[in-house]
């Protein structure tokens, strides 16, 4: 039997991809291995998001061929430099672009000298995730054009998924045993737009998810000029949506909201997240945002740190501005000194730091209901609530329970202590 080992970066959506290919191999047939030792293949799904994530991905390729194992490279980088890497990446025994996924099985049968592994197919995954968690994706690439974003240039426009594909998929995770899952793609609240009449929309998708009985469905990556009243309301009301908010929202100031391309102003913004915690009082909300973006200057800089005093985020995170070739971005003048985007960055981390600390601590003594996600070597359990998302991009709830417990497990916590990112707590009755 041939070994197979996968190695997937970058974001949960190129996981989903991941987890595809991982189906493609019948298990009577390959072992599908974690670790590349001993692989007859080792397939590298890239990602070419921003320059230190390409660097990630070409530093993974030229690591893997000290094992001796064919190697296979899909994923973004593979979309968006093909004919360069075919040109100059020797280790690399098969690249394969996003766009050609269709021919994915059959380029990796002539590679192996085989003819049994299948075609990719979004309803046949080998989930990758703990068995209790797992993503959803529900459309394909974006219409937005930022002008710091590649991804409408590596993934293409947006696309919905067909509802009744989603709902088939959804079913089989919660046979699988799935209790909580998070619906993704590159702009969540644009689903259905592309249909006839713009329906079923993102609301019709939630009513539908929300009556099959997981305990948590959970939204990413919210855009946040197509968050409507009707989406609040619909998330506050309903059974298991999560009432976490993750809308990137880049910077404040109408001018860098301007040279960013985004469809949205600083007014706006304020209106929807107030919005959102009139409509839902008990939301915890994260952002993204971007320092150094070319024109940015102190005024934008200080915008941005009121911005972040009135609003007061539960949760952030700051990327340095990356220029990415074929955005326009890229080619505008009054590029940033790297220096000056660490300094900005550190100065707005600092600020919500601050920010963190203050509302994380305001927690004390409340008590939530969650997901034990994991266990500690001293013995604490790790938790996941309404507070934090998956995949660490929030900070770790941590807690004491007399009672043993299993990952997967539904109890309750009471936040017993507060720090910049992180709360502790103790299991309640």
């Amino acid at each position: 039997m041939k070994r197979i080992a996968l190695v997937s970066l970058g974001c949960a959506k190129n996981l989903i991809d991941s987890e595809m290919m991982l189906a493609m191999f019948p298990p009577e047939h390959y072992i599908l291995s974690s670790s590349p030792e001993g692989a007859d293949l080792i397939i590298v799904n890239t990602c070419a998001f921003i320059a230190s994530a390409k660097e990630e991905s070409l530093q993974t390729v030229f690591s893997l061929a000290q094992y001796g194992a064919k190697i296979a490279v899909v994923g973004c980088l593979a979309q968006r430099y093909f004919k360069q890497l075919q040109e100059e990446l020797q280790e690399a025994d098969l690249i394969v672009p996003i766009k050609d996924y269709a021919e994915l099985s059959s380029r990796l049968n002539e590679l192996l000298g085989s003819d049994d592994i299948v075609p990719m197919n979004p309803l046949r995954r080998v989930i990758s995730t703990s068995p209790y968690s797992a993503y959803l994706r529900i459309s394909e690439g974006c219409d937005n054009f930022c002008a710091f974003c590649a991804i409408p240039l590596i993934r293409g426009r947006f696309a919905s998924r067909p509802f009744g594909e989603i709902i088939e998929e959804a079913k089989d995770l919660k046979h699988r045993g799935v209790k909580e899952i998070s619906l993704i793609s590159q702009d969540t609240t644009c689903y259905g737009k592309d249909f006839e009449s713009h329906k079923p929309d993102i609301v019709d998708l939630l009513k539908a998810l929300d009556e099959m009985g997981f305990y948590s469905i959970r939204l990413l990556y919210l855009y946040p000029s197509e968050i409507s009243d009707d989406l609040i309301r619909f998330i506050a009301s309903s059974k298991s949506v999560s009432h976490y908010f993750d809308i990137p929202v880049q910077c404040a100031g109408d001018h860098l909201l301007g040279l960013m391309k985004r469809h949205v102003t600083q007014k706006g913004t304020e209106e929807l997240l107030n919005s959102i915690r009139s409509l839902c009082p008990d939301a915890v909300l994260r952002t993204t945002l971007i320092a150094g973006f070319p024109g940015e200057t102190e005024e934008d800089v200080e915008l941005t740190l009121a911005f972040l005093d009135q609003i007061q985020f539960d949760h952030m995170g700051c990327f340095t501005y990356s220029p990415e070739e074929g955005t326009s971005g890229a080619a505008m003048k009054n590029q940033i000194p790297e220096e000056v985007k660490i300094a900005r960055r550190d100065r707005l981390m600092k600020k919500q730091r601050k920010i963190s600390y203050l509302r994380n601590k305001a927690r004390i003594g409340d008590v939530y209901e969650g997901l034990v996600v994991g266990k500690r070597e001293d013995g604490t359990y790790l938790f996941r609530c309404i507070w934090n998302a998956p995949d660490d991009i929030d900070g770790s709830f941590y807690f004491k329970s007399d009672a043993p417990l299993q990952e997967g497990d539904v109890c309750r916590v009471k936040v017993t202590g507060a720090f910049a990112y992180d709360l502790e707590g103790v299991r309640v009755d």
